[in-house]
Formats: structure tokens, sequence, C-alpha cells
């Protein structure tokens, strides 16, 4: 019993402490805005030095570069770090704070040249089915990483491979766990010669029309510089992906081995502006128990 009371009285105090260290609505508001207004914009034709490839975007979109671009990932709508985002797309006339914002994420993936001789034979109803099979294992480690589970809710646009551009689209639905709305998962990818690049726009699913119109405007306007294109393979020389396009989607050996993890951190809610309590409470354990652990080491000597 007495483990019990140290135990609450541990845990009001942690609610106390996060209460009293938690800015306000407007202070937080506040401090959003600063960063947004600190922002470099990007029109027009924008190089991805990284991809060897280029945007040429009309008078509808702008571009973000990394740095500013995991702000609003990870600063602004609560995701974890992830050091391959290259750069984002922000339709105008839509903020990164609005509500009903999106955005597009842009990384890339020189695993190879990936080759399109599956694309005729993949079966894409077989795959919605093994990757909702495979929700249970992913979203136990997403629970793990203290994140609430992200089940695959179906196609919200079934996939699609264009042949003459080498382009590959498609969208999902996803449910996330304490969720009002359900989330929309809009995937394009633009085969090169050394990989692949990955647009991944992500968004409520009240607003797919919007978003799958915009992804759609968005395809032409991406490409490969000369030298680095699909067609631009040399087999005698350039390194071959070790799967095809049914991977990029989600199935295979690839995404087994987590190739696509980072897509997944991408939709854990949108626009979360709070850690999540929990979080916070066994952050504060951790600390309290940390310290215990190092008075025991030292003799009871807090070091």
């Amino acid at each position: 019993m007495k483990l019990k009371w140290m135990l609450l009285g541990l845990l009001a105090v942690a609610l106390g402490a996060h209460a009293q260290e938690s800015p306000s609505k407007e202070e937080q508001e506040a401090q959003m805005r600063a960063i947004v207004a600190g922002f470099q914009w990007r029109d027009g034709t924008v190089g991805v030095d990284e991809a060897k490839a280029r945007f040429n975007l009309n008078e509808n979109y702008r571009y973000l570069g990394a740095t500013d671009a995991r702000k609003v990932l990870e600063d602004l709508w609560g995701n974890p770090p992830d050091d391959s985002v290259l750069g984002m797309i922000v339709p105008k006339g839509r903020g990164v704070l609005d509500d009903t914002g999106w955005a597009v994420v842009v990384t890339y993936s020189d695993e190879g040249y990936v080759s399109d001789e599956d694309a005729a034979k993949i079966d894409y109803d077989d795959m919605l089915k093994e990757m909702q099979a495979a929700d249970e294992e992913d979203n136990e480690a997403r629970k793990q990483a203290g994140y609430p589970a992200l089940h695959l809710v179906g196609w919200a646009e079934p996939p699609h491979y264009d042949a003459a551009s080498k382009k590959l689209y498609w969208a999902k639905e996803l449910k996330s766990e304490g969720s009002e709305q359900n989330t929309v998962n809009y995937d394009i990818r633009v085969l090169g010669r050394r990989g692949y690049l990955s647009l991944n726009a992500v968004a409520r699913m009240s607003e797919l029309g919007e978003v799958k119109t915009g992804m759609q405007q968005l395809l032409p306007m991406v490409e490969f510089d000369a030298g680095s294109r699909y067609a631009d393979y040399d087999k005698s020389t350039d390194k071959v992906a070790a799967y095809g396009l049914a991977a990029l989607i989600g199935g295979g050996i690839a995404a087994k081995a987590g190739l696509f993890a980072k897509l997944g951190a991408l939709l854990l809610g949108l626009k979360k502006l709070l850690i999540p309590l929990v979080l916070v409470i066994g952050a504060f354990f951790k600390k309290i128990f940390g310290v215990f652990a190092r008075k025991k080491d030292n003799g009871g000597v807090v070091s």
C-alpha cells in the first residue's frame, strides 16, 4: 500500500508539473506563427539536388526546403524526426496551420533502378488484404514507441501505374486510434535511373477530393534531370533494386525490411499540438526512477 500511495503522489506531482509547464493555447499559437514567419518559400522551378530531379510548379503551389519542411512535420504537426525529408510542397491559400490544410512531403530513395516488369501482374485487392493483415505487428511497434495504432481501412484511390511517364500513384484511408476523423495518405512514386522520388500527401479524408485533384495536377510537374531519368538506365553499370512496383506500395520484402516506416510516421494524427499526457507522465516516472537508480549506485548520493 505504501508503494501505491507513493506512486499516486508522484502521479499528482507529474500532473501538476505538466499543468504548470504547458504553455497556454495563445502562447502555442504565437510560437507556431513565429516558426511559419521564418519560412523561406520558393516558387516556379525548384531543383531537388539530392534526387537529381526538379519541380516545375505553377502559380498554385510553393515549396519549402528540407529544414523548413521538417519544422512543419516535427514542430508544428508533432511527427517523429525524419532526416530523409527533402522538402514539402504546399498549395497556395492553404497554410500549414490551417485545420483543413494539406501538404506533400518529398523524399528520395537511391535503392536502385526499380523494374516495372511486374506492373501488369499485380493484384491490388490481394495486396490490400495482406497489408491489412500486417497491421497488428506494425501497430505493436508503434504503440511501444508511444504512438497510437494506425489501421488501414482500404484504398481511397486504387493504385495506377502510367508506363509512359513511369509514375505510380495511389491513396490509402487510415484510421488512427483516438482520432475522430480518418486520414488519407496519397502517394506518388516517380521512377528514375538510380531510384525513385516519393511524394506523400497527408490530409483528412474529408479533403480527399481536393487532395486528389491537387496530386493529379502535380504529376506532370515533377521529373528527373537529363541523365537521371528512367530511360537513361544502363544495365551494365547501374544498380538494380531488389524489389519491383508491388513493394513500393507496401508489400514484399522491401516493406518488411522497414523501407517505408517513415511514411507511416507522417500519418500520426494531423497537426498534433500537444504531447499526449501519458507520454509526459511516462517521461516523468522515467526521470524519477532514473534518479533513484543513480542514488543507489552512488551510495545514496545523487550525481
